[in-house]
């Protein structure tokens, strides 16, 4: 299961209104505001549309992406100020402990997903932040999105970030799509 990358040659894809379908912006945001998150990650930012959705609501964005062809997709289309691209392996972060506040990753889960990027998380959030996971779900029917046996449901997601100590304070699990909210141990 997981670890599909998306194809940057499919980018425009990325920046079409009806992703907002599988995850709204205010689900995503409405987290971190209410915890008052400044410095969020954004793991696997792509062509940042959901990291242009949250940058008006922290002091600091990190788009995150392995692919630096997403970077230079994002750059031709405009960078808020507040965001600092970085090119990284969510298993390999350059961020020191505790440096983040929280981090958000939107249909990108799959692409990461292992003890060694989970570990990363725990090293990076400081204790109490906040990760906010939306993805698809193993438990959809795979008509979008990646292929349903390259996915993971919420409960396997649940069960490997409590296994790194964070603890679960939401999960919910829609048509196509999960979502996990957790506090960093």
């Amino acid at each position: 299961m997981g670890f599909h990358t998306f194809d940057a040659e499919q980018a425009e894809r990325l920046e079409r209104p009806d992703r907002y379908r599988w995850v709204s912006a205010e689900e995503l945001i409405g987290p971190l505001v209410s915890a008052g998150l400044d410095v969020v990650a954004d793991l696997g930012s792509g062509t940042g549309f959901y990291t242009d959705s949250v940058a008006p609501h922290v002091e600091t964005v990190y788009g995150v992406d392995v692919q630096a062809e997403m970077h230079d997709l994002y750059r031709e289309k405009g960078v808020p100020e507040n965001v600092d691209l970085v090119a990284s392996d969510v298993a390999d972060l350059p961020f020191a402990d505790d440096e983040l506040d929280g981090a958000v990753s939107t249909m990108t889960y799959h692409e990461f997903a292992s003890d060694a990027s989970i570990a990363e998380l725990a090293r990076t959030i400081r204790s109490g932040g906040l990760l906010v996971v939306f993805d698809w779900t193993a438990d959809g029917d795979g008509e979008h999105g990646p292929p349903v046996d390259e996915r993971f449901a919420a409960a396997d997601a649940v069960e490997a970030l409590e296994a790194a100590g964070f603890e679960v304070v939401s999960e919910s699990t829609r048509t196509e799509t999960f979502g996990v909210v957790a506090r960093a141990p």
